[in-house]
């Protein structure tokens, strides 16, 4: 009896130990017609104190309607309450192979900067493995502050808006983060870019094979060739 009781210790012992779940937190910045430098969109879908509509949140291509449909990613939690009148919707997700939960906050359009500004803080924070930001481009309308600290620990970071790279990739390396996906014109920051990026990442896979995994996905949404769509996202650092 002693016998397989030490190799049963010896067994747990020798085990590799679980990986502990990947923690991915996800900004997004409702569309708003009325405060954002942005192509005017139908009403509904540009009414950035109304998420369940939203263009960026309830739509089919939202981040709540994509990843409620996925079958990689499960609801856990849907919070409405969330004790900041910026953040209209919060939800949480855990991916099926248990390597990940997922938290994306839905942020009223008119206060963009100030969830762009929180999106960094949480990059900078190092509590995630990786922070993405959904939406307009904070920048082409109005500067923020470069962050004065260093990223406290290893975060990637994923920046859906239109010529992201131009306008984020040196902040974000300046602050120690490493951005993995990227945008290098005028785009649609659709959250299927994201579902399907973030597969390759939790392989542990190199910035590149995001990078195909968004153009693939970005090809089939627009209907556009494969190589085309591809030269949406911005090559990875070397």
């Amino acid at each position: 009896m002693r016998i397989f009781l030490w190799i049963a210790i010896f067994a747990a012992a020798s085990a590799p130990a679980l990986a502990a779940e990947k923690r991915i937190a996800v900004f997004v910045g409702l569309c708003d017609n009325k405060t954002q430098g942005i192509v005017k969109v139908g009403e509904k879908i540009g009414d950035g104190d109304k998420p369940a509509a939203n263009l960026y949140w309830g739509c089919s291509d939202g981040v709540k309607s994509c990843f409620k449909a996925s079958r990689q990613w499960e609801l856990q939690a849907d919070v409405t309450a969330t004790g900041d009148p910026r953040i209209l919707e919060r939800l949480t997700f855990r991916h099926v192979s248990g390597k990940a939960v997922l938290v994306a906050e839905a942020w009223r359009g008119s206060e963009l900067k100030d969830c762009y500004i929180a999106c960094e803080k949480a990059m900078l924070s190092g509590e995630n493995d990786l922070v993405a930001f959904i939406g307009h481009n904070i920048l082409m309308d109005t500067g923020i502050d470069l962050p004065v600290a260093k990223a406290a620990g290893k975060t990637d970071a994923v920046v859906l808006c239109c010529m992201s790279d131009r306008y984020f990739r040196k902040r974000l390396e300046n602050a120690g983060i490493r951005p993995v996906l990227m945008t290098t014109q005028l785009m649609y920051p659709g959250s299927f870019i994201l579902r399907d990026a973030l597969e390759p990442w939790l392989e542990g896979e190199a910035p590149e094979s995001l990078r195909e995994a968004a153009g693939n996905a970005y090809a089939r949404n627009q209907k556009i060739k494969r190589a085309a769509a591809k030269g949406v996202f911005a090559r990875p650092a070397p």
